[in-house]
């Protein structure tokens, strides 16, 4: 069991948020106070909130929240738009600098149930150093959204990631778990992977997902698929090898064929007529070529990206 005094962090990350931020600190901050309350977490917690490179005045809204609140509310704005998964890192690695005995992160619309935040804390206190939470359904989502989800956390099932379906970004993870992270310089980093892949001691807490109150989810179809690709080739080489096995079973095909047309011609003495499927094997296996070169590119995108060793993201001003 662990001490009942625990120093926590919320990070929240934010792109475009000006319509929510305020409410949601407001919230997590009496959420928090509550919690104190009971004994499960110290004065000293805190909300961290990472503007992730916004157009509209959520840096602006976070400097009042700060003077208002004080060492409750910190941030920090990067200089440009980096995304979601950048974001959740720079604030898991500098909730560690700043000092926190766990950190849990939750999204700035606060969909996620904020009064789930209690059981992760308990279950930190049973000894768990990972608590990831579970969406109990996918009812505010549009039905093209639920099931490519769906279909995504079965791919990464089937390459080997086994990550729980429904998982998301709602996460509590310890100071064991960010000295780990530390660790992990890649640029590309799969956060839900990651902390899957680490083996350090996990619980899951099922919570409900809430229709979001103000503006829309910054998450769009290009942005989901890039999160999808990039957890797909950061943590599994399954493709590649699919692509070697289908090279392997195109060749054996290849001279089957082969034998074929030589037993027409010199045995049977009659030359095939197929031109209809020759065109159609060309253009299957032209387009089956360029979508294995796809992958292949991948894969060399994620090599090019991590080879140039650039910083994950650069802060343009910092509230602590």
């Amino acid at each position: 069991m662990r001490s009942k005094k625990t120093k926590l962090a919320i990070i929240i990350p934010c792109y475009n948020e000006e319509l929510v931020v305020k409410s949601t600190v407001e919230t997590l901050l009496k959420v928090m106070d509550e919690i104190v309350k009971k004994g499960k977490i110290s004065k000293d917690s805190y909300i961290y909130l990472i503007d992730d490179g916004s157009k509209d005045t959520t840096w602006q809204i976070i400097e009042e929240l700060h003077k208002i609140y004080g060492s409750k509310v910190k941030g920090t704005k990067f200089i440009r738009n980096y995304g979601n998964q950048k974001a959740l890192i720079a604030g898991l690695l500098d909730a560690k600098h700043i000092g926190c005995d766990c950190v849990i992160s939750i999204d700035a619309d606060l969909q996620q149930d904020e009064n789930s935040i209690e059981k992760f804390i308990d279950e930190y206190h049973n000894g768990s150093e990972i608590v990831s939470g579970i969406r109990n359904d996918r009812k505010t989502d549009s039905f093209f959204k639920k099931y490519t989800a769906l279909c995504f956390y079965k791919l990464m099932n089937i390459l080997g990631v086994k990550i729980p379906p429904n998982h998301s970004d709602f996460r509590l993870v310890s100071y064991k778990g960010l000295e780990i992270l530390e660790k992990y310089s890649e640029a590309g980093l799969f956060l839900r992977g990651f902390f899957h892949e680490i083996g350090l001691k996990t619980a899951y807490v099922h919570f409900d997902v809430k229709p979001r109150a103000l503006g829309k989810s910054k998450f769009n179809f290009f942005s989901l698929t890039s999160l999808a690709l990039n957890g797909i080739t950061a943590f599994s080489i399954v493709p590649l090898r699919i692509i070697a096995v289908i090279g392997v079973l195109t060749v054996f095909g290849s001279g089957l064929l082969a034998i074929d047309v030589l037993i027409e011609k010199y045995i049977l003495n009659n030359t095939p007529s197929g031109w209809a499927t020759l065109v159609f094997l060309l253009a299957f296996f032209g387009g089956l070529q360029l979508f294995c070169l796809g992958i292949i590119g991948e894969y060399l995108g994620q090599i090019f990206n991590e080879v140039k060793a650039r910083p994950r993201y650069i802060k343009e001003k910092e509230l602590i």
